[in-house]
């Protein structure tokens, strides 16, 4: 997209090659009173330090984040004002190339969220050092809240070791009704199908080649290797488990959510706790007033 500062700087070239302005502005498609016009407002060069600051510490954040991180900070400021500073000094985000689209199939009925600690889904990543070696990093999170639940690194996971990080997490947060992951060999072998029946979690595998049914995980995945994997260079596993989980508390406790209304997944989930213990109160004032009312009867 070709800024009205660029169309301008066109206009004056022409008219110093002797092109008058009606018609250099003809040429460029550029309004003749918006080529005149001067911005009469001085630039607030500490805010526009500020919003190039987060733009060069979160590289993979559109205006919009950051504006949402402006407000969480106390600022009033305008959305558009963010989004001008970003256009004057070009930040946008570089768009990455896009995979060919495979042709989707028809889907089975899959589980939904409605609550959180409902649906959790898993899937395992892969990354390197910077000795090229393989790194295999699982990640958890709850589909309702958005919640990073365990994000663990090694070379490579067994079964017994995925059955481990379950456990741990469930003791802390307790167990989902569903457990939603492709099909891969950790998560459809047996020492996993048992510890699910046990703990009465429903397994919900997506049909193979469809990551389109995990929508949630995948988009938690992408921001991860986006936000992450591709900033960092590991020296080793345990580094990389060190900045993932680093990483983790942030996305969970910092990071504003487009699709939580910029809150984050721990404000989201406080914030819908509240609302069920207002409407769990308010019920139980309905339901009181016919028990009231019988017997002054």
């Amino acid at each position: 997209m070709v800024t009205v500062e660029r169309k301008r700087e066109a206009v004056g070239f022409l008219q110093a090659k002797e092109v008058s302005q009606r018609r250099s502005c003809q040429l460029i498609f550029l309004a003749r009173s918006t080529c005149q016009y001067r911005i009469k407002r001085k630039p607030d060069e500490a805010f526009e330090t500020q919003v190039k600051e987060l733009a060069f510490a979160h590289p993979r954040y559109g205006y919009r984040r950051v504006h949402a991180l402006l407000r969480r900070g106390g600022q009033r400021v305008n959305e558009k004002r963010v989004m001008r500073v970003w256009q004057k000094f070009g930040l946008q985000v570089p768009r990455l190339r896009e995979k060919k689209k495979r042709r989707r199939e028809p889907q089975l009925v899959m589980p939904q969220a409605s609550r959180p600690n409902e649906v959790w889904t898993y899937d395992f990543m892969f990354d390197r050092d910077a000795a090229g070696r393989r790194l295999k990093l699982l990640t958890l999170m709850d589909e309702f809240t958005r919640e990073g639940l365990a994000i663990r690194v090694g070379r490579s996971f067994k079964a017994a070791q995925v059955k481990e990080v379950l456990r741990e997490v469930g003791a802390k947060h307790g167990y989902p009704q569903f457990l939603r992951s492709d099909n891969g060999a950790e998560f459809i072998a047996g020492h996993v199908k048992e510890f699910l029946v046990e703990n009465q979690i429903k397994a919900a595998y997506i049909e193979p080649g469809s990551p389109w049914q995990n929508g949630k995980g995948e988009s938690f995945n992408g921001k991860f290797r986006d936000e992450c994997l591709r900033m960092e260079i590991f020296g080793n596993w345990r580094e990389a488990a060190v900045v993932s989980e680093r990483w983790r508390t942030f996305y969970n406790s910092a990071r504003p959510h487009s699709s939580l209304g910029y809150q984050t997944p721990k404000e989201f989930k406080l914030e819908w706790d509240k609302r069920q213990r207002t409407l769990k109160a308010e019920t139980m004032k309905i339901l009181a007033i016919p028990m009231a009312q019988s017997w002054g009867s």
